[in-house]
């Protein structure tokens, strides 16, 4: 897995912070530290989620009801929040899916107009 320097991870777009939260914990529950781990590991290291982002993000989730929270126990044996998706939750990261599909067809058109007007 490639290691990237701070310089070198990308910015993520407003709105896909929602979208990658909800990916995540698809796979199941999971506390705060580590869905943010969870991004940064599956981005290899391009995507780091701070602190004052991520939990706010949170909280703006469980408040919409795509996610439930609760407590439990971390692996280093404290106590921390766990997030899981509801049915909510699965529904709206099915509908992020669909508007991420258009976006990245939109901006590819953009920025390859040439094979966008061989399709």
């Amino acid at each position: 897995m490639a290691k990237h320097g701070d310089e070198q991870r990308l910015e993520l777009l407003q709105g896909t912070l929602d979208m990658l939260i909800l990916r995540t914990l698809q796979w199941g529950a999971q506390h705060g530290h580590g869905i943010g781990q969870a991004i940064r590991a599956q981005s290899d290291d391009l995507l780091k989620v701070e602190t004052g982002s991520l939990y706010p993000a949170l909280h703006r989730l469980v408040k919409r009801g795509w996610l439930k929270s609760e407590w439990g126990v971390s692996e280093a044996n404290q106590r921390a929040t766990y997030y899981r998706l509801t049915a909510a939750g699965k529904a709206q990261l099915s509908r992020e899916r669909d508007r991420w599909s258009q976006l990245v067809d939109a901006i590819g058109r953009i920025m390859n107009p040439a094979s966008a007007s061989k399709e």
